[in-house]
């Protein structure tokens, strides 16, 4: 009745609802619970919205928006791995590869390419859109996590030195939000919000 292209996408569509029950560490400013997945893809594509021009280089904002949507789509099988996680970090590539090829693969051919390419580029950081969606994705929980008090940094009793570590690639990408980055930190630890 419909076309296998149409059932294959529907499928997809279906599929990705599973994102809005993965939950991540950051909690939402004005209410008590963590964020989801979903949340924040939809935070990280407004965030290159509104950001792209403090990005250093000549991007194409509509593919960062499109990274943004689908960067997190392999936690459906993979699951959110707390960035400050040594432990986790050391399955992480594994698995979401092994979920990406997965999840990506109930689309038509096509789409599988480009949206696994999407999110292959964005892991790998192989492109200036990749590099700046790297530079979202570092800067949305930051700033939540700031504007909450620093809950979950001290919930897991985060260090400077480790969200420094994190953020080192934004300069290479963003000087402007650098800097943001480092205010953010730096009243972070006045504020108490990170150990020293």
């Amino acid at each position: 009745m419909f076309s296998e292209r149409l059932e294959k996408q529907m499928e997809f569509i279906a599929e990705i609802d599973k994102l809005k029950g993965i939950k991540r560490q950051t909690l939402l400013i004005n209410e008590d619970r963590q964020e989801n997945d979903a949340e924040h893809s939809w935070h990280f594509a407004v965030l290159a919205m509104l950001l792209s021009e403090y990005c250093d280089e000549e991007i194409n904002m509509l593919k960062v928006m499109k990274m943004a949507l689908v960067h997190d789509i392999v936690e459906i099988d993979a699951g959110d791995t707390y960035c400050y996680d040594k432990e986790g970090y050391k399955t992480k590539a594994d698995r979401e590869e092994k979920a990406a090829r997965r999840i990506f693969a109930i689309l038509p051919k096509d789409q599988y390419e480009e949206l696994y390419g999407l999110w292959r580029e964005f892991e790998d950081m192989s492109s200036p859109e990749a590099k700046f969606a790297a530079v979202l994705d570092r800067l949305q929980p930051l700033l939540l996590n700031y504007r909450k008090g620093g809950v979950s940094w001290k919930n897991h009793g985060t260090c400077r030195s480790q969200v420094e570590e994190r953020n080192q690639c934004v300069k290479n990408s963003s000087e402007e939000l650098y800097r943001y980055i480092m205010h953010i930190i730096e009243d972070a630890c006045e504020k108490g919000m990170l150990k020293k």
